[in-house]
């Protein structure tokens, strides 16, 4: 089964992106293949990377970070959602003419086309948030 995941929910106010995370890697155990991760609202500060979570608590934006990576899940941020929050890629940190980046480089920022893109290619679209 091919799955896409929507992720409304911040990683660390509620329980849905965390629920989300432990979905996507149970379906890649089970050998399900994850078409696209798709953070969209809230669900942008997952791909964050200068969120810190105290010693004792799992970096749920760290931990997207690794899993996208190492199983090479294509990974979106809405830009939207994203620029609102400060959530900025190379691109749109010079475009803004920002300092800083603060998207991880699992994950690229991209219009609800790719959402669209992700329902057609997708024989179930999970939503977290």
């Amino acid at each position: 089964m091919k799955f896409s995941i929507i992720v409304s929910a911040p990683p660390a106010s509620c329980q849905a992106a965390f629920t989300a995370y432990h979905f996507a890697r149970a379906a890649i155990s089970q050998e399900h293949e994850i078409y696209r991760v798709f953070f969209y609202g809230d669900g942008v500060l997952n791909a964050n990377s200068l969120s810190i979570s105290p010693q004792d608590e799992t970096n749920l934006s760290q931990a997207w970070d690794s899993f996208l990576k190492n199983n090479e899940i294509d990974s979106v941020a809405c830009v939207s959602s994203a620029l609102v929050r400060g959530i900025l890629s190379p691109e749109e940190s010079a475009r803004h003419k920002m300092a800083e980046v603060s998207l991880y480089a699992s994950t690229q920022i991209a219009g609800l086309g790719q959402f669209v893109d992700a329902l057609l290619q997708s024989d179930r679209l999970i939503f977290f948030g």
